[in-house]
């Protein structure tokens, strides 16, 4: 039977979104079948925006995630007095996706309508009519923490009277100085159970620049057009472009007159030096076109410029009315929302309030989750070398904002926090480090020198090295200064790993560095190996990999069963490379007697029950493999391409495997995302990477 949780905002601008997504967040990574519903929007029901965010991150259909009745509606049954009409119609559509789901969040109104009580108890008998514990959401802006806990003691005695089954209290937007006293001043209620705090988070509530053009209804007339940098502050150039410079700050909105040709070139300096802000955007008001000599030089600035028909008094009105949700869907948004919501509340302990059953299935969403879940758990600190990568700076930003790791940037200090400025990227929290200042250069020469003195090296060709961003990297992992490090978006897969493979070395008993991609399949998730390293491995290599891979699936909750792949299946064919699989396996079997390996075997034996049973009936493996061991490069890489393309699988990789410490390598391709999930494999990596630095001698 499907279990249904309402959302309810008990004071207005709580910001129950934020609970919501939250909320969705921890049920999809624990049941397989969630749903949300809505059901009284604002205006239209088909595109409310937080309808469409869930739907977007969780890929859910319409029958699953929906509003229900507009506000409009509503207000018309109130006034004739119809008022079980509501709940009615919103009965019947909960209905319907509670029929096809295991666990339904429904989010209630804002009361944010001219009479919140009404609101309030609206809210109340919904839930009550859908069957659904709920979670009462206090706003803590503006509020002591002793007004507060009033706050939490009325909306408890308010639903309790109501007849409402109360699954949790939450206080969100709270001052984040004053968490603790606000916990401290919250009295427990009758099952003694904690009410969670969640703080104000700025991010979420500065509007973009794209939220403020499609507000104002602006039109952009020259910069590069970046919609998601985040307005910090706003300010009106009404003075002298040096009184202006020196009260911009960094994330300002400018506001000038169309024809304050010294404010916008002031502006447009500013970008080009670190020591100076860089702004968000700017408006350019009265309908004044920018001189044409002016408009040129305008063309190329890392903000959008826009052009506004009213006057500047007006644009500054308009502007600080923009309001930001987290139901916009910026990515950046979203990501400060789980952070804080990871950060400030117990997942277990409120799905344990459900018992749900936990999911058979592993979704690639389910398992991204886990997978952040995991490396938040047991917070390492990670290096990031390609420190002027933009790619590499909105992934910082947002394992920042999700709260993941800590995080370490290579490079110029000016330089990156140029390139970070100029692209709206906030590095708060982030560390920078400058090989070519950093006082640890002469100690990692010193270490470099020592262990390649066999090769030649010595202490002046070792500094010239260390200036090397992959191999200061490196060497910050091997003496234990970070814990692991991510690199490759600028770099090719040799520069990446040989500083690794010269001086980390593999862990014992291990042969060969090799890698893997996990592949994350609708509904559960492979494991590829090797398809980025070793292009053509011996008998003995191969069975390094499958060992190795089997390691990496177990370290990531895939249970282990091994295929060893060729052109033939059993014993019933014949060649130089079914033979090398046949003795690969043979091997594996020999070090590895408790796993479950099978080889050499096809692929499509490997997967499908119904071939298997024909091809090779009895094995443990056949039909149900996890972990495919490719026998050449060629075929690995090819095949995980594949599958990536033709089954629309989301393949994270390449995982390097072997090394006693953990460094990954990215594609030069690479996303924002495929960033952010390779450094949180490597954080969960580094939890068991637990082998002191050594001495390593070829």
């Amino acid at each position: 039977m499907s279990k249904g949780i309402y959302v309810s905002a008990t004071t207005p601008g709580s910001g129950k979104s934020l609970v919501a997504l939250g909320l969705a967040e921890a049920l999809h990574s624990h049941t397989d079948r969630i749903g949300f519903f809505k059901p009284i929007v604002r205006d239209d029901r088909d595109g409310d925006p937080m309808v469409a965010l869930i739907r977007s991150r969780y890929g859910l259909d319409e029958s699953v995630c929906r509003g229900g009745l507009t506000m409009r509606e509503v207000r018309r049954f109130l006034a004739e007095g119809r008022r079980e009409e509501i709940g009615a119609r919103c009965v019947e559509l909960y209905s319907e996706i509670a029929a096809r789901c295991d666990v339904v969040v429904v989010e209630g109104t804002d009361l944010t309508g001219q009479d919140a009580a009404v609101e309030f108890d609206l809210n109340a008998r919904l839930a009550n009519d859908l069957g659904c514990s709920v979670v009462a959401v206090v706003s803590g802006k503006g509020r002591a923490p002793e007004e507060i806990a009033d706050a939490v003691d009325v909306a408890r005695k308010e639903l309790l009277a109501a007849r409402c089954s109360l699954l949790v209290m939450m206080v969100n937007r709270a001052d984040p100085e004053h968490l603790e006293d606000i916990s401290a001043a919250i009295r427990p209620g009758r099952l003694q159970r904690p009410v969670y705090v969640l703080p104000e988070i700025e991010e979420i509530s500065r509007p973009t620049t794209g939220e403020v053009s499609t507000a104002l209804g602006l039109r952009q007339i020259a910069g590069k057009a970046d919609m998601e940098r985040e307005v910090r502050g706003v300010k009106v150039a009404a003075m002298s472009v040096a009184n202006f410079i020196g009260a911009l700050e960094s994330g300002d909105l400018v506001i000038a007159p169309g024809d304050r040709a010294d404010i916008m070139v002031g502006a447009l300096a500013s970008t080009f030096s670190p020591e100076f802000p860089v702004p968000s955007a700017m408006i350019l008001t009265g309908g004044l076109p920018p001189d044409s000599h002016i408009l040129p030089l305008l063309a190329p600035a890392p903000f959008p410029v826009f052009a506004y028909a009213d006057d500047t008094y007006h644009a500054a009105r308009d502007v600080s009315a923009v309001r930001s949700e987290i139901w916009t869907g910026h990515r950046r948004k979203v990501a400060s929302a789980l952070g804080a919501w990871a950060k400030h509340v117990d997942d277990a302990e409120i799905l344990d309030r459900l018992n749900l059953p936990r999911p058979e299935n592993m979704t690639p969403l389910r398992f991204l989750h886990e997978l952040i879940a995991r490396a938040r758990a047991d917070r390492r600190h990670i290096v990031l070398p390609e420190g002027t990568d933009v790619r590499i700076l909105r992934a910082a930003e947002i394992l920042r904002r999700r709260d993941v790791c800590d995080l370490t940037l290579l490079g110029s200090d000016p330089l990156v926090r140029e390139t970070a400025a100029a692209n709206g990227i906030s590095l708060d929290g982030i560390s920078i480090v400058d090989p070519a200042t950093s006082e640890l250069r002469q100690k990692f020469a010193e270490e470099y020198a020592r262990l390649r003195a066999h090769r030649g090296v010595d202490l002046a060709k070792a500094l010239e090295t260390m200036l090397d961003v992959s191999y200061f990297g490196t060497m910050m992992v091997q003496l234990g200064i970070v814990d692991g490090m991510v690199s490759g978006a600028a770099h090719t897969t040799a520069h990446t790993i040989r500083p690794a493979l010269e001086f980390v070395k593999t862990r014992p008993g291990v042969a060969i560095v090799s890698s893997v991609f996990l592949m994350l399949l609708r509904d559960r998730v492979l494991v590829y190996g090797d398809c980025a390293v070793n292009p053509e491995p011996n008998e003995e290599q191969l069975a390094d990999i499958a060992i190795a891979s089997a390691e990496t699936a177990a370290q990531f909750g895939v249970e282990a069963r091994v295929a060893m792949l060729s052109y033939s299946t059993g014993g019933s064919g014949a060649g130089a490379t079914v033979d090398k699989v046949r003795r690969a396996t043979e091997i594996v079997r020999s070090r590895k007697p408790e796993l479950a390996v099978e080889g050499p075997i096809q692929y499509d034996a490997a997967v499908d029950a119904s071939i298997a049973a024909t091809k090779l009936p009895g094995s443990d493996v056949a039909g149900q493999a996890t972990v495919f061991i490719f026998p050449d490069l060629n075929t690995g890489n090819n095949t995980y391409k594949a599958v990536q393309q033709s089954a629309g699988a989301v393949a994270v990789g390449p995982v390097l495997q072997g090394l006693r410490k953990p460094v990954n390598d990215l594609s030069r391709g690479c996303t924002v995302e495929d960033i952010v999930n390779t450094v949180a494999i490597t954080a969960v990596q580094a939890q068991a990477a637990l082998v002191p630095a050594e001495s390593s001698k070829e």
